[in-house]
């Protein structure tokens, strides 16, 4: 695989020339297009330490380890890589083009097949942990969504060896057994992914996630975590993303089903993107509920979505999430101590606040804020990225507009 040429520090400041991170502006001023090339600017920022240091094999050297319990240095860095990729997959299915963003994207694309040849070589200083403890299981899932995702640019272009490492990367997973909550998924993911890839899976775990969460529906778009409700976003960091993407690939691959699960799943997922954008409050802030709350703006991944299959509800406009997204991230990743000196995340929801990350969050786990940027996976010309901005629900509220009244979901 030829190595990528270095992706300069200046033609990334030349793309990005016009964003001005520090200013205050009137934020109904930035045009669709600035905001685009913003959030563009803010995801690379993030990835770039993961992806340039494992692409040298240098992420177990210079990866900072910020942590309470020493078990999550033998898989945080799996976290990091598995987490930032399924964030960055979307935007790299879009391919290589003669536009700026287009000769961006092929830089990447061909360090992230380094990145991943890297991380499934046994021999490799990076090669990542797949099957030592309990963790590994879930970021193999969002490595496995990260491939499921971009299959054109991440899969095909592999040499047979790397497809033949990622695999049985996947495959070392099956060892590990899943807790009785929302790591079922988890399982299925990988499964799907073989099934994807290899042409055959375990469908017995696939069909337990999928039997389980359906049994564990709560209403109004919104899933228990295991038999228990629990208010945090899981639901959205996990729960639904990975359950729609579950099933469309059982679906693409033909397995049949009593009934169409996907169109069931994908209303009560429409629902529970609707409620998200309702929680952004006028100052795109959101409130800092239950667990891993340290994974900041990751808590709209479902939004993103959503906003990704276009499939928002017909109440919310793609300019509106556009809009409420762009600034919400803003507000985040422009927080005093949100970086280390090296560009680094560090523990917070708004800055650095140690004290907000569980035993279970280390650095790695940090980089599930990268599902926001799902939304750059939409082409330029999309209506997401064209139009006037539009408040977001509460900020429509909030300013005296008049407003339709929000009403419950109901399956017949």
């Amino acid at each position: 695989m030829n190595q990528p040429k270095k992706i300069s520090v200046w033609a990334l400041l030349m793309f990005l020339f016009c964003i001005d991170i520090s200013n205050a502006q009137n934020i109904s001023n930035v045009s669709a297009a600035m905001q685009r090339k913003y959030m563009v600017s803010a995801m690379l920022k993030i990835a770039n330490p993961v992806l340039q240091n494992l692409s040298k094999n240098e992420l177990r050297k210079n990866m900072p380890l910020e942590f309470k319990s020493e078990d999550t240095k033998n898989y945080t860095h799996l976290e990091a890589f598995a987490r930032t990729l399924a964030g960055l997959a979307p935007w790299l299915e879009l391919g290589a083009d003669t536009t700026e963003e287009g000769k961006l994207r092929k830089k990447y694309i061909e360090l992230v097949l380094i990145c991943l040849k890297n991380a499934t070589n046994k021999n490799a200083a990076d090669y990542l942990n797949f099957d030592n403890g309990k963790q590994p299981l879930v970021d193999a899932a969002f490595l496995a969504e990260a491939l499921l995702r971009a299959p054109n640019q991440l899969w095909k272009p592999l040499d047979d060896k790397t497809k033949k490492n990622i695999l049985e990367s996947l495959k070392a997973t099956r060892v590990i057994t899943p807790a009785y909550n929302n790591w079922l998924l988890f399982s299925a993911m990988v499964e799907v992914a073989l099934l994807k890839f290899e042409g055959s899976c375990d469908l017995t775990r696939v069909d337990y996630a999928v039997r389980q969460h359906l049994a564990w529906y709560k209403g109004d778009g919104i899933y228990g975590d295991g038999p228990e409700f629990h208010w945090d976003y899981y639901n959205s960091y996990v729960i639904h993303p990975m359950f729609l993407e579950v099933l469309k690939t059982l679906q693409e691959a033909k397995v049949p089903q009593k009934i169409d699960y996907f169109e069931l799943e994908l209303k009560r997922a429409q629902r529970y993107a609707e409620i998200q954008e309702m929680l952004i409050s006028p100052e795109a802030t959101f409130p800092a509920i239950g667990r891993s709350i340290a994974y900041r703006f990751g808590a709209f991944h479902l939004l993103a979505k959503i906003a990704l299959m276009q499939a928002l509800p017909k109440e919310i406009t793609p300019q509106q999430v556009r809009f409420a997204l762009y600034n919400l991230v803003r507000k985040q990743i422009e927080a005093p101590n949100t970086f280390d000196s090296n560009g680094w995340l560090k523990v917070g929801f708004f800055g650095s606040q140690p004290d907000l990350g569980e035993a279970y969050i280390s650095t790695g786990s940090l980089y599930l804020c990268s599902q926001v940027f799902l939304i750059l996976g939409l082409p330029l010309e999309d209506p997401f990225w064209n139009g006037k901005n539009i408040d977001w629900s509460s900020r429509k509220v909030w300013s005296g507009q008049n407003v339709s009244l929000d009403k419950a979901y109901k399956e017949n």
